[in-house]
């Protein structure tokens, strides 16, 4: 007789939670809380709820981080469908745009979203309504629990839209094997445990959470939800909730980390954190406050994390501005072997001495089967069967890339590339500086050259020659920005900054 084997999937570790910790709480979203079998039991309702509505075809959701979401991370598999988690931010064009590409059958929303909704569908036919609140929980109430899960581990799991910031958003095609690996990973690498109290501050609809939904629940750990990003909330929750873990983009830690809430920490939160490179500065802030940052880096196509600077015990005898510098690294491959290469324009790989440049690629567990409907992309994206990224970096002595820029970011004046990120490092470690973004500007002489954007500490004052002279102190001279403009920097849901609409307004007003 042969050993039979379960196909992997993230759905499973819903099934071993309820199992092994059912008497736990899994969840708490404000005044509510649930257990891992109460979990357990609604997402296997939602799940029949979805099944028959859906007619094989992708379920979408728009809602904010509530147990709504949460939830449909396990009902909309287990209802036999992927899922497509809408970003919260998007207009009514764009949500409609995205339901007619993934060809939705059901939009599943909170009702803040309801004026959107419904412009939304007066636009797009054939889609089945469902309100959060009374009529989803009526809905789970009547249902018979279900749990389809899939005979192919690459089956189609999720379906996670790009920014579309160059053009229309692509859909990156998630399967339950990555989503396994992954969540597997990230248990690991932050270290989850069934103790531990994980808050939301990641939008769960930004590559499904980094595939936190999942690793949460394979821990048998807390879920703390939370709508909306607010210091003093988040601040708060950590106190009460005994939050030990949190992640989010630098932009995210810079909000805690300079609010009057801001106190030390006890015990240790561990944060992760993506989506840029954070500044030395804001990694030494964090650590003043006691909260244990580890930098990520990963990509939609890449189910989040990508690679995770691994912290080495003999790192902590270096000073405490070293240390910060380590850590703004983006690192090495994650432990589901996602194997890492720096390759230069000839597609061999750079030396590993700290100083060549050249394109980040990936391939592993945790890449993508491609993009929906859309295979001419798929091969541009990988056309050797590495996915690459599009930033370029450098591989150090020690086996760990560190990150000079995206592709499109690199400034070239007068014949010398400039990296925005080391530009945004050093103007970030003026004392004033909040938070800093780095683009090209034309220029007449020198083809383009750093024009930059600051916003400053609340109680802070900086004038664009101080700005210029701090960077000149610490860089070259050509590389110092030539224009500083002071205020809110421009971003995305996940609290990316958008580089693109800083650059166009470079372009309307040059250095």
């Amino acid at each position: 007789m042969e050993l039979s084997f379960e196909p992997l999937t993230p759905l499973s570790y819903l099934d071993r939670a309820a199992a092994a910790h059912g008497s736990r709480v899994a969840v708490v979203d404000g005044a509510s809380r649930w257990t891992y079998a109460e979990l357990h039991d609604r997402c296997r309702r939602l799940a029949g709820v979805l099944a028959p509505l859906a007619g094989g075809r992708p379920v979408a959701v728009l809602a904010p981080n509530t147990h709504v979401l949460l939830e449909a991370n396990f009902g909309v598999p287990w209802a036999g469908v992927p899922l497509v988690a809408v970003n919260t931010r998007l207009s009514a064009r764009e949500v409609a745009y995205l339901l007619e590409h993934s060809e939705a059958s059901v939009l599943v929303h909170d009702p803040v979203f309801d004026p959107l909704v419904d412009e939304v569908l007066s636009s797009v036919g054939g889609v089945r309504r469902i309100r959060a609140g009374e009529e989803y929980e009526a809905l789970l109430a009547a249902a018979a629990p279900l749990a389809l899960t899939p005979d192919d581990e690459r089956a189609v799991l999720s379906i996670n839209y790009t920014s579309g910031t160059t053009g229309r958003p692509k859909g990156v095609v998630y399967h339950h094997r990555g989503a396994y690996l992954q969540a597997l990973a990230m248990v690991g690498h932050v270290g989850l445990s069934p103790s531990s109290v994980h808050l939301w501050t990641l939008p769960m609809f930004h590559c499904n959470g980094w595939c936190f939904p999942w690793a949460v629940t394979a821990a048998a750990a807390t879920h703390v939800c939370l709508p909306k990003v607010e210091p003093a909330e988040v601040w708060r929750l950590i106190r009460e909730e005994g939050v030990t873990h949190l992640n989010g983009a630098p932009t995210v830690l810079s909000m805690l980390a300079y609010a009057q809430e801001a106190v030390r920490v006890t015990p240790t939160v561990r944060v992760a954190t993506g989506g840029a490179p954070p500044s030395p500065a804001i990694l030494r802030r964090m650590g003043e406050l006691g909260f244990d940052v580890t930098h990520l880096y990963g990509l939609t196509e890449t189910f989040g994390p990508a690679m995770i600077c691994d912290w080495r015990p003999e790192w902590n005898d270096l000073d405490a501005p070293a240390q910060a510098r380590m850590k703004a690294r983006q690192g090495v491959g994650n432990m589901i072997a996602c194997v890492v290469r720096v390759i230069g324009a000839d597609g061999v790989d750079v030396p590993a001495d700290g100083r060549t440049v050249g394109e980040i690629a990936l391939r592993g567990n945790n890449v993508m089967l491609g993009y929906f409907k859309d295979p001419e992309a798929t091969r541009a994206a990988a056309p050797d069967g590495w996915f690459r990224t599009g930033d370029l970096g450098v591989l150090h002595p020690d086996g760990y890339v560190e990150l000079r820029d995206r592709s499109k970011d690199v400034i070239i004046s007068g014949g010398e590339n400039i990296a925005s990120v080391e530009v945004e490092q050093a103007i970030a470690d003026h004392p004033a500086v909040l938070e800093v973004a780095v683009v090209a500007a034309p220029h007449e002489h020198w083809g383009e050259v750093p024009a930059a954007y600051v916003t400053l500490h609340a109680d802070a004052s900086a004038t664009e020659e101080e700005i210029v002279a701090h960077v000149r102190s610490r860089l070259a001279r050509f590389k110092a920005p030539k224009s500083v403009e002071f205020g809110e920097l421009p971003k995305t849901s996940t609290g990316k900054v958008q580089k693109f609409v800083l650059r166009e307004r470079a372009r309307r007003d040059p250095a």
